[in-house]
C-alpha cells in the first residue's frame, strides 16, 4: 500500500516507526475465525459471535440509529435483513486466521451498520478492538478486548466530513462566505498566491495546499497553529485548478470555524452538531470524556508501534495529535451507530430526528460535484477522479464498489473508518474497522470498503 500520504501527515515520525515494522504481506486475506476467549453472547448459524462482550446487551447509544445484535435462530439476527448475516460473513474472512496469527491481512476487528431507508438492516460486530500490545506484540487470551456493536473508533479523516457540516452551518447563519478569500476570516493565512484560495477550496481540496503541514519542534499550539496557517502551496499549483488531497485545508477550515463561532473545535462540534442531534459517543479525545469501565470495554486500539506505544482513545494522526488532539482532519471517535446518525442527516437533506442541523439548498451544494473536469493528483491512488462536493468524496468506486455513482457521496479514514451514503437506495453505510492496529502497512483498507458495497448493491434495489 502507497505511503505517501502518511509519511507527509506524520512529518518524520511514522516514517520512522516503519522503518521498524517492515512492510505486510497484501495478498488475499485469510479466512478468519474470532477468538474462542471473546466475551460474547452468542453465535449466530454462521458461527460468527455477535453481542456486547462482557457487558452484555446494552442498549445502542442514545440518537443513534436502534438496533439489535442478538441473533433469532438460524435466521439474521432479529429486526435485521436477511443480508445482516452475509456482511458479517464478509468481515470475518478479513480477521487474523487463527486466535495465534501474529500478522492479520484485513483488521483485527469491525463494526458495521446499515440503515435503509432510515431502518437499521444490518448492525454486526466481529473480531477485536484490543488484539496487540506495544512493540507490537499479540496479546494473551485473556488481554484482549473483543469487539461491542457500542465500540468507538477512530473517525480518522472522516472527521473531515463533520469540519465540513460544522463550516457550512456558518455559512447558513450567514456568518461565512464560501466564495470569500480565507484571509477574510484568518489574517494569519500567508504564504506567496494563497491569496487567491476561496473557503470553498478548502473543502473541495483545490485550494493547492500540501497534504501535511510541519509542526514537529515548535514550542506551544500556537506556534504548531501558525505553522499550519503558513504553510506555503504545493509547487506549481493554482488554487483552484486541481483536486489535491490536503489536510492542510481541513485544518485551515476548523480554524474559520472557532473563529466565527468563538469556540474551539471541539466545543462547536458539541454546540452545534452532536449535542443537538444526541450523539454522546462522538467527540475528540474520548478519553476526557469516557468513564474508567468504557475507555477499558469500548475503546478501539489503533497503532502499537509508533513512538507513542499503544493508541488507544488518542488520535492516530501524527499532526492532530502534536495539535492536542482537535483539528479539523482527524481527531472525532465515534460509533458506527452515530456515524450513520451523521449520514442520515445528510441524506434526509439536512434534519435528523426532528432537528435541523443544514439548510436543505446547502446540503445539495455540499453534494454536488464541484470538481467537474478538473484533473485529479493523488499518489497514493493515482486512479482516483476529481469528483468532491464540499467536506465529501463522490463517485469513487475504489472504496464504494458497485454503489458508487454520481449521486453517492461519503468518506474514508486512513484508520479504517468510512462512511457511504447511496442516495438512490436511501441507504448509508458506516463501516468501521481498526485495520492500522497493530501497525497500518499491514492491510490495504480499500477492498473490503468496496467488497461490502458489492454485497449491499446486490441486496438492496
Amino acid at each position: 500500500m502507497p505511503v505517501a500520504r502518511r509519511t507527509l501527515l506524520g512529518v518524520g515520525l511514522a516514517a520512522a516507526t516503519s522503518a521498524l515494522a517492515g512492510c505486510g504481506d497484501n495478498g488475499a486475506p485469510a479466512l478468519g475465525s474470532a477468538d474462542p476467549s471473546d466475551a460474547v453472547t452468542s453465535t449466530d448459524a454462521a458461527g460468527n459471535r455477535v453481542g456486547f462482550g462482557s457487558a452484555g446487551n446494552t442498549p445502542p447509544p442514545s440518537g443513534a440509529p436502534s438496533a439489535t445484535a442478538s441473533p433469532s435462530g438460524g435466521a439474521a439476527p432479529a429486526g435485521q435483513a436477511r443480508y445482516a448475516q452475509d456482511v458479517t460473513a464478509l468481515l470475518r474472512k478479513h480477521l487474523p486466521a487463527t486466535p495465534q496469527t501474529v500478522q492479520h491481512k484485513g483488521f483485527p476487528g469491525a463494526v458495521a451498520v446499515v440503515l435503509v431507508d432510515g431502518k437499521t438492516t444490518v448492525h454486526t460486530a466481529v473480531g477485536e478492538a484490543l488484539r496487540y500490545g506495544a512493540g507490537p506484540k499479540l496479546l494473551a487470551a485473556g488481554q484482549r478486548v473483543a469487539m461491542r456493536p457500542d465500540s468507538i473508533f477512530d473517525l480518522a479523516s472522516v472527521t473531515k466530513v463533520y469540519t465540513a457540516i460544522l463550516l457550512l452551518q456558518q455559512v447558513d447563519k450567514g456568518r461565512v462566505d464560501l466564495t470569500a478569500p480565507v484571509r477574510d476570516y484568518l489574517p494569519a493565512f500567508t504564504s506567496a498566491g494563497k491569496d487567491r484560495i476561496t473557503v470553498e477550496m478548502l473543502l473541495t481540496h483545490t485550494s493547492g495546499l500540501p497534504v501535511g503541514a510541519k509542526v514537529t519542534g515548535l514550542p506551544d499550539n500556537a506556534a504548531r497553529w501558525n505553522a499550519v496557517l503558513s504553510t506555503g502551496l504545493v509547487s506549481g499549483a493554482v488554487p483552484g485548478d486541481t483536486f489535491r488531497y490536503s489536510s492542510v485545508g481541513l485544518m485551515v477550515a476548523g480554524k474559520i470555524v472557532e473563529k466565527v463561532t468563538g469556540q474551539r473545535l471541539d466545543q462547536a462540534l458539541k454546540s452545534n452538531l452532536t449535542g443537538p442531534l444526541g450523539l454522546r459517543d462522538t467527540g475528540f479525545n474520548p478519553n476526557t470524556w469516557l468513564s474508567s469501565s468504557a475507555k477499558a470495554s469500548r475503546l478501539v486500539a489503533t497503532d502499537a508501534r509508533s513512538s507513542r506505544g499503544l493508541l488507544r482513545g488518542t488520535v492516530h494522526d501524527d499532526v492532530a495529535n502534536h495539535l492536542g488532539g482537535v483539528a479539523g482532519h482527524a481527531g472525532i471517535f465515534a460509533t458506527a451507530t452515530d456515524l450513520a446518525a451523521i449520514g442520515q442527516m445528510l441524506l434526509n437533506g439536512g434534519t435528523h430526528q426532528g432537528r435541523r442541523i443544514l439548510a436543505a439548498a446547502t446540503v445539495r451544494r455540499m453534494l454536488t460535484n464541484l470538481n467537474a473536469g478538473k484533473p485529479a493528483v493523488d499518489p497514493e491512488r493515482p486512479n482516483r477522479t476529481a469528483a468532491h462536493g464540499l467536506g465529501v468524496v463522490l463517485n469513487q468506486s475504489w472504496f464504494m464498489g458497485r454503489l458508487a455513482s454520481t449521486r453517492t457521496f461519503g468518506h474514508t479514514g486512513f484508520a479504517g473508518p468510512s462512511l457511504l451514503v447511496d442516495p438512490h437506495r436511501k441507504l448509508v453505510l458506516a463501516l468501521l474497522t481498526n485495520r492500522a492496529h497493530p501497525n497500518w502497512s499491514w492491510a490495504n483498507p480499500d477492498p473490503v470498503r468496496a467488497a461490502v458495497g458489492d454485497l449491499l448493491a446486490k441486496e438492496v434495489n
